[in-house]
């Protein structure tokens, strides 16, 4: 305070102190917002990374079929299964269990066994068609009965099918009176079905049951794992 010009002057108004710090409630806020949003982007993150794994199982059961429909051309037409193996084919091995040999017979047809594990699957997949080469590095089932010449026919697809008659050689039968459907170990609730014309489908339950309805066959035996 001070005299200018015989007036009474008090100096400069002095503005009071602002402060660029958050309140507690602001701080909180943006907490909250903040993991709402990793939150969001982590669910997304989860269906996008379960699509893509079913895109990949997809595209395997492709190469599958068509290793399949190939080797069959040099076969009169014919799928390992129904060949006997004094004529290259797999037969024989229906009995025991063998499931990874009707994909071994095929090696040069697929090309690598990569492609027999599912990516949403537990199993690792095998490095190579050689001695190592077993069941346990195989996602997908076959089909005993397929046949070209029936096109709805399930050839191969995702190992975990539920329902149906286990039998001792490791064949699961499958007849139009079971309620087939799918255990959540892999796509949770939903599989993938290559059929015998080449083609891939993805089945909920209730398709599966249609499926099995669209092969012509009364029982459908599958070379499970």
């Amino acid at each position: 305070m001070g005299i200018l010009g015989g007036q009474l002057y008090a100096g400069p108004a002095r503005s009071p102190k602002t402060s660029d710090a958050f309140s507690l409630k602001e701080l909180v806020t943006v907490v909250v917002v903040a993991g709402l949003l990793i939150g969001v982007g982590m669910a997304l993150f989860g269906r996008a990374r379960q699509r893509a794994r079913s895109i990949c199982c997809n595209c395997n059961l492709k190469q599958i079929g068509l290793g399949f429909k190939t080797w069959a051309l040099d076969h009169r037409n014919l799928f390992p299964m129904s060949v006997s193996t004094d004529s290259g084919g797999t037969s024989e091995y229906i009995a025991n269990g063998g499931v990874f040999r009707h994909f071994a017979v095929m090696s040069n047809e697929l090309s690598t066994p990569v492609i027999l594990a599912c990516p949403d699957d537990s199993r690792e997949p095998a490095k190579s068609f050689d001695r190592s080469f077993s069941n346990t590095n195989i996602s997908y089932f076959v089909g005993i009965d397929a046949r070209d010449n029936e096109p709805q026919m399930f050839l191969s697809g995702d190992r975990n099918i539920t329902s149906g008659t286990r039998l001792a050689n490791g064949l699961l039968e499958l007849t139009t009176n079971n309620v087939v459907g799918w255990s959540p170990s892999i796509h949770r609730g939903f599989g993938n079905i290559a059929l015998a014309d080449g083609s891939v489908q993805q089945f909920d339950a209730l398709h599966l049951r249609d499926g099995l309805k669209w092969t012509g066959a009364v029982t459908n035996r599958l070379a499970m794992l």
